[in-house]
């Protein structure tokens, strides 16, 4: 039986930024957490995201490899694999000093 959580691994982690590499297989789920920070990600493969907020609501969205975005600190979500690939992305997390 695969594990449903994703694989992640922190790559950078300092005063100004925290650096973290996501590997989601399909059908995996990061859970549902909290952003604390200020967050760019950037995709290294294509994938299709289901994100589900603290409400329940559901969006879909569309990742193209090596076109980033920003999000801003507050999002509460959990983030799943909803394509038939792997996927994998680097989140930045932006610390505030």
């Amino acid at each position: 039986m695969k594990t449903k959580i994703a694989t992640s691994s922190i790559q950078i982690d300092n005063n100004l930024v925290r650096v973290t590499r996501y590997l989601l297989m399909p059908g995996q789920e990061t859970g549902m957490h909290k952003h604390h920070y200020d967050y760019v990600i950037t995709p290294l493969t294509d994938g299709k995201l289901l994100l589900i907020d603290k409400n329940g609501n559901k969006s879909d969205y569309n990742l193209m490899a090596s076109h980033s975005y920003f999000r801003q600190a507050g999002i509460e979500h959990n983030v799943i694999n909803n394509g038939k690939k792997k996927l994998i992305f680097i989140e930045t997390e932006l610390k505030k000093i």
